[in-house]
């Protein structure tokens, strides 16, 4: 006898960035940087290339990561309306997001690593081959950085973004390598060959930092800017003697937030009243809030 009230007073627990054309063109670009990896591997075993098959294992890691960008969208789209999560699968793609900014920092390491090795044990360089190796890779790349692109829609997909990352980091590689590798073969400066892989290094630690940065408050049910929460605050209190007794403000996806308020009144009103109070606060998605009558006159301080 209550189910159209019930369903009146359900809240939509899905809160998942659908993202179709990201997913479909992450596809696209795994086909390629997996085609091509297996032609540089097969290359570099035929014709004795170190740097063929070294750059075709370098592309590994971005199969692997962007193995890991579909899989948190097709895990998130399959489960969005699973009661086992309790806010949906919205941060599934933000935790896809982090687990490959992890793999960019693995990658950013052992570039600095082999840089550093071969700044004190200079190896001897086939100028030619790896120019070639690079060249390749860093058409491959913008190709890749060309489909991942996304429109402004989509800006708070750090599934897509990092995947998006993975390929901006591969084209420095290759263009900071094309520079050093045509002045060490015409200037004489093989040096710049390792300095180049420290510079890149460093930049693709720096993206990676800034995508945990991002990320981790998210996984973390960080909570909304202290402003924000004031201004709740302020607009509930200053309805008749209402006043905050409890407030928690947290993260459910990239752009949600849920919030449990609980405040105290000597005149109670239905939830509703104080809901629409809040009406104003967009980024709140999700509110729950709690009513309690005080039978005090201390409860006005």
């Amino acid at each position: 006898m209550h189910e159209r009230t019930l369903q009146k007073l359900r809240h939509s627990h899905d809160f998942s960035i659908k993202n179709n054309r990201g997913e479909r063109r992450t596809q696209y670009v795994l086909v390629l940087t997996a085609v091509t990896m297996v032609v540089e591997i097969i290359a570099g075993t035929v014709f004795g290339s170190m740097a063929l098959l070294a750059d075709g294992w370098h592309m590994a890691t971005h199969v692997a990561a962007f193995l890991i960008t579909l899989y948190a969208y097709r895990y998130s789209r399959e489960h969005e309306k699973d009661r086992n999560y309790a806010f949906g699968t919205g941060k599934v793609g933000v935790l896809g997001g982090f687990a490959s900014a992890m793999a960019l920092a693995v990658v950013a390491f052992f570039m600095l690593m082999e840089s550093l090795h071969r700044l004190v044990d200079p190896q001897v360089i086939q100028f030619n081959a790896a120019i070639g190796v690079a060249v390749i890779g860093l058409v491959v790349n913008i190709v890749s950085a060309v489909l991942l692109k996304d429109n402004h829609q989509h800006d708070h997909d750090h599934n897509l973004k990092a995947a998006y990352m993975h390929v901006l980091a591969d084209a420095l590689t290759s263009l900071l390598a094309i520079v050093a590798l045509l002045l060490g073969q015409y200037a004489g400066l093989n040096w710049l060959d390792p300095v180049m892989g420290i510079v890149g290094a460093l930049i693709i630690g720096r993206w990676a930092y800034g995508l945990v940065k991002q990320t981790s408050p998210i996984l973390l049910d960080g909570s909304i800017d202290e402003q924000y929460q004031s201004a709740i605050k302020d607009i509930l209190e200053q309805d008749s003697d209402n006043r905050i007794s409890d407030i928690h403000i947290w993260k459910i996806s990239t752009i949600h937030y849920a919030a449990i308020i609980s405040l105290v009144t000597h005149d109670p009103k239905p939830t509703e009243y104080y809901k629409k109070l809040l009406t104003d606060f967009h980024r709140l998605s999700h509110i729950t809030i709690e009513v309690y009558r005080c039978e005090d006159h201390r409860c006005k301080g």
